[in-house]
């Protein structure tokens, strides 16, 4: 996984970002966990990126061609290129190149981990 961390990418394993953090609400988080989970964050803070991310995770099987995601947008094939590179960058999606399209699927696990994060503690549950 690539997170960027001070404009440069860095390449991450999945497993540090699954054994990253506990949930904010528990304990607070290193500064090297904030740095690794603000590059996620900031990959999905975009809108066009977000729904992308959306329209990945929800095609059916789980992945999407490029050529299922650029009608829904009314932006050139760079521009959707540029934000999909971005997103595989982060570790969020990855491509597979068959033929002469790119199919994208997100990983299940980085979600995962990003929204555990966001859990709130047991003892900030309301009643």
């Amino acid at each position: 996984m690539n997170v960027n961390i001070g404009g440069m990418p860095k390449q991450l394993p999945l497993t540090a970002i699954d054994a990253c953090c506990s949930p904010l609400a528990r304990e607070p988080l290193s500064a090297e966990q904030a740095a690794e989970l603000s590059g996620l964050f900031k990959a999905m803070a975009d809108p066009v990126r977000l729904r992308l991310l959306s329209l990945i995770a929800s095609h059916s099987g789980g992945e999407a061609c490029v050529c299922d995601l650029t009608d829904a947008f009314d932006l050139s094939g760079p521009t959707i290129s540029h934000h999909l590179k971005v997103l595989r960058q982060s570790g969020l999606i990855t491509g597979e190149r068959r033929g002469t399209w790119v199919y994208y699927r997100v990983h299940p696990e980085v979600l995962a981990r990003l929204s555990a994060v966001l859990v709130p503690g047991e003892q900030n549950v309301p009643a």
